[in-house]
This record gives C-alpha cells, structure tokens and sequence, in this order.
C-alpha cells in the first residue's frame, strides 16, 4: 500500500490518530499531548473533549502495562519486537469517538479476559459503579499494580459496552481488539 493509498482510506475511516509500533512511557505522553490539542482544535464540547482523553489514556496504560506479558523465549528478537507491539487509532465522526486498540496476547489468558470483559458488559450503569468501588474496596492489586480497575473503567467513562475480538494466530499467540466508543456531547 502507498502513502496515498494509506491516507485515503484513514480520510475515509474519519482516523485523526494512529500509531503502531512499542509502547512506552515517553510515546504516551507524547500521544496524549497531541490528542489534547487535537481535541481543541476540534472545538467538540469541554465535556466530550475530556471523556475522550480520559477513556484514551485508561485504553493506552492498558496496552503500555499488558505489552510486557512476553518475555524472551522467543527465536528471534524481530518476533518478541513483533509481540511486544501494538497498534492503536482514535477515529471522529459527526456521532462520536471510537479509540481502537489492539495487542497480542498469550492463549492461555484468553478465557479469563473473555470472561472479565462480558461480565463488565453485563452490568448495569449503576452496577458497573457498585463493581468498581468493590474493587478499590477489596484492595486487590494485579501483578501489573492495579486492582483489574482498567476495563471498568473505560466502561464507566465511555458509557458504552466494551466490543473486542479475539483472533487465534497460532498455538501460543492470539491478537486482541478492543474497540471504545464515546459519543459526543452537545454543546451548549
């Protein structure tokens, strides 16, 4: 595909941000400076503006503190780069904001993820909130030092059900898309 190619297509999908490649620190900081001011340019509604940036950054920790899952027992240091990547986008229409992300993840998480996810799904907007201040209340720290608090979130700020795929690559390796969408708030 050509440059031209490329742009046409993120121009018709509405993508104003997309990036692969490894996350770190510095690349979100980084990114989050840019939608920030990307976002003002756009003159959406102050409270719209920050339920993107909020959603945004709770999407890209989640992929900065999961990317580290793979360690190097790999044959080669291009395929633990390759596994150690991720792509994310953040696309615009009249309707709302969808941030896409996606990341490769161990087979054998798959059944817990599915489960947390659909569970998230399943709750109520009053319920999700009860769920949440469990979590914080139960004082469960994950392995990556937070309380799992990641997609609850993200659905809480969004308002909206989390949608994901999981695509099977091979014995070991699956890819992981999570897609968030936030409508947009009128102005006043």
């Amino acid at each position: 595909m050509d440059a031209f190619n490329l742009y046409n297509q993120m121009e018709q999908d509405n993508v104003i941000l997309a990036f692969k490649g490894a996350i770190t620190s510095d690349l979100l900081s980084s990114v989050l400076q840019i939608m920030e001011a990307k976002m003002e340019d756009l003159n959406d509604a102050p409270r719209t503006r920050k339920k993107v940036f909020n959603v945004l950054v709770e999407c890209l920790q989640n992929l900065y503190h999961h990317i580290d899952d793979f360690k190097v027992d790999e044959k080669s240091i291009e395929e633990v780069s390759k596994k150690k990547s991720a792509i994310f986008s953040v696309s615009r229409t009249e309707e709302c904001y969808n941030i896409v992300t996606g990341n490769f993840i161990l087979n054998d998480q798959i059944i817990k993820l599915q489960e947390r996810i659909d569970y998230i799904n399943s709750l109520s907007r009053d319920e999700l909130k009860k769920y949440y201040k469990e979590i914080l209340n139960n004082g469960e720290i994950s392995g990556k030092g937070g309380g799992g608090l990641g997609f609850i979130d993200i659905a809480k700020k969004s308002g909206e059900k989390l949608v994901y795929t999981i695509r099977e690559l091979d014995k070991k390796y699956s890819f992981f898309t999570l897609t968030v969408r936030i409508s947009k708030i009128k102005k006043k």
